[in-house]
């Protein structure tokens, strides 16, 4: 759900509750029931605004849920409310500079279709729930409360954003099947195997490895960049519950 559509439920909700008390205020012949048990709600919350948007705590716990389809990026433990967080502001500013320079925010359903088809194939705990079959899928998808209209605009957002960045920054660089090898045995294996899972044949993904190590090559450039963008998007942490490490530090004035 985009969080603008969060905000409009939320108001709703309150809207529909502001009504409701005021139904029972002008009612006084129907006495409210008592209970001797304070009940409240805890309803959700903005944790970060980025300018004019906003990140909810609730758009946090889903990006947690969406770590299930990067088991090669996220690695385990490493899955925590920060690092969700961090990932929606790069990914929050990141698009607002596609729209700005009027780049497609969305790929083509074949290209999507056909990426998530090899992506079954890279997560580890797909192998239990049979991820190649409709129902296995579905049953991987629910157990981590993800559903695949849900996954397809994720993907198809996803593939998009790597699309420019590969334009922006990735220009000239070469990553060997040497590189690639290393990664497999001495990243992916051992951190996999902390949770009980084999990593998948490196044929399967070697690929997604290559990916992986492209985005460490450029993240030099690209973390300036996102850094620049951060200062220029007034990001601003609302939720003291999260680290402060996550919001741009202001600019310290030389002599």
């Amino acid at each position: 759900m985009k969080t603008s559509a969060r905000i409009t439920t939320l108001l709703a909700a309150l809207a529909v509750a502001g009504c409701s008390a005021r139904a029972q205020s002008a009612s006084p012949q129907v006495p409210a029931p008592s209970s001797p048990v304070d009940e409240r709600v805890e309803l959700d919350h903005v944790v970060t605004m980025i300018g004019s948007n906003v990140i909810l705590q609730s758009d946090v716990e889903q990006e947690m849920h969406f770590s299930a389809l990067e088991p090669l990026l996220v690695l385990p433990g490493q899955n925590t409310p920060d690092s969700a967080l961090r990932r929606l502001i790069d990914r929050t500013l990141i698009l607002q500079q596609m729209e700005q320079q009027q780049q497609p925010t969305t790929t083509p359903a074949a290209q999507v279709d056909k990426s998530l088809a090899e992506l079954l194939k890279q997560i580890p705990a797909c192998a239990q729930f049979h991820c190649e079959t409709a129902e296995g899928w579905a049953a991987f998808l629910l157990s981590n409360e993800l559903n695949e209209e849900m996954v397809e605009q994720r993907w198809s957002q996803r593939m998009a954003m790597l699309r420019f960045i590969d334009l922006r920054f990735r220009s000239g660089i070469r990553i060997s099947q040497d590189q690639i090898a290393t990664y497999y045995q001495k990243t992916l294996e051992p951190a996999l195997a902390k949770d009980n899972e084999k990593a998948p044949p490196l044929t399967e993904v070697s690929a997604r490895i290559q990916e992986i190590l492209l985005q460490q090559q450029v993240s030099g450039l690209f973390q300036d960049w996102v850094s620049s963008l951060r200062d220029q998007g007034n990001v601003q942490i609302v939720d003291p519950a999260y680290s402060a490490d996550l919001e741009p530090k202001p600019a310290v004035a030389t002599q």
